[in-house]
């Protein structure tokens, strides 16, 4: 079992100085708007993935004219309890440690206090450009596998080097081919890893994604899922070379694991361009659900489950299902914000389960 018991905040975004207990499996975070409630998730997002979900930079999430932030956290782990404390100060180095052990790599800490986020914004996952889903399968392989996280650190600084390279090229009128070959052979090493890493989990992913849909909208809509990349129908080494002279031409790499996509459709139709609000809200989670079992599988223990306003834009059946769900059948632990206590209540005392309600003022 993996909890999260305690967390301190010491101006982070709005809060100057703040601490909760969680004490229930299922926790209701109410308050009016402007008050905290996504800033407080985000804090304990934060302790496990040692970034924000929501912001895009540590200095972003400082509280206003503050010089820094201190996050602390208590869970408990299969049995063992664990204290992390994360750091970072205005203009300089950030730190984090578990147990008082301070960590070298942040990347050491991925993944041993898996979570998933559910946000309004996260939207974007089915109606956004290829970017996202990518970043979406990025930070949910990065929590399972470190290997994949240091192939895409890798890949992506060769990638940088390449296209680099590339402009050189344009700008001075003559080409270095040897140097683009060794980046090309260098490159293909953890691409091929990352697009391997990538089949495999989709293979995984998209039967679980079909189920949770069809549970959460309650119909057998259908619902095509497919993990898109060119590395299907040629290696990744030819593809670089049937590319060389469009990427010298535009000044960039056209082709590789960096271009992959999912595409979702709908009774044979594009689902971002044909799918209501409520089906694409029941596709996210579906989504988002399936992650969290395979993270699940993976860990051999649920992740953290962090759901910011989740009731805006679903009719009350597909809140049920999702409900029903998270709350009942998941026995991991459940943090779910709202601007309505009452109904946070109503729908808790609906299920029925144990609950906590922590309300911000």
């Amino acid at each position: 079992m993996f909890r999260i018991n305690k967390i301190q905040l010491t101006q982070f975004k709005n809060y100057e100085n703040a601490s909760f207990d969680l004490h229930e499996r299922v926790v209701g975070i109410c308050g009016l708007n402007g008050q905290g409630k996504t800033n407080l998730l985000d804090a304990v997002y934060y302790c496990c993935f040692t970034k924000s979900y929501f912001s895009a930079t540590d200095t972003a999430a400082i509280l206003f004219n503050k010089d820094g932030f201190r996050l602390q956290a208590e869970f408990t782990r299969t049995g063992q309890q664990a204290n992390i404390i994360c750091i970072h100060r205005l203009g300089g180095k950030k730190e984090l440690s578990l147990n008082d052990v301070p960590y070298e790599k942040f990347s050491q800490h991925l993944g041993k206090f898996p979570v998933v986020m559910i946000a309004p914004d996260d939207i974007e996952l089915i109606t956004g450009a290829s970017e996202v889903r990518r970043k979406y399968l990025d930070m949910v392989l990065s929590q399972m596998d470190n290997e994949y996280l240091t192939a895409l650190i890798r890949y992506n600084k060769i990638l940088q080097q390449r296209n680099s390279l590339l402009k050189r090229f344009a700008e001075q009128g003559s080409t270095d081919w040897p140097l683009l070959e060794v980046l090309d052979e260098q490159l293909v090493i953890p691409g091929n890893y990352i697009y391997q890493c990538r089949k495999s989990f989709c293979i995984e992913l998209i039967p679980l994604v079909k189920q949770f849909y069809h549970q959460i909208a309650n119909n057998e809509e259908q619902i095509n899922v497919q993990y898109d990349s060119r590395l299907h129908d040629q290696s990744f080494e030819g593809l670089l070379h049937v590319m060389r002279e469009k990427d010298f031409i535009l000044q960039r790499t056209n082709g590789g694991i960096h271009k992959d996509d999912i595409s979702i459709q709908l009774n044979e139709q594009p689902f971002k361009t044909t799918a209501s609000q409520g089906q694409r809200k029941s596709l996210l989670f579906a989504l988002k659900l399936a992650e969290f079992e395979l993270l699940k599988s993976n860990k051999g223990f649920a992740p953290l489950l962090l759901l910011d306003d989740v009731f805006e834009k679903l009719d009350d059946q597909r809140m049920h299902q999702l409900l029903q769900w998270v709350c009942t059948e998941n026995k991991g632990q459940v943090l779910i914000t709202d601007t309505h206590r009452g109904r946070l209540e109503n729908a808790f005392e609906a299920l029925p389960i144990p609950f906590q309600i922590i309300e911000l003022k």
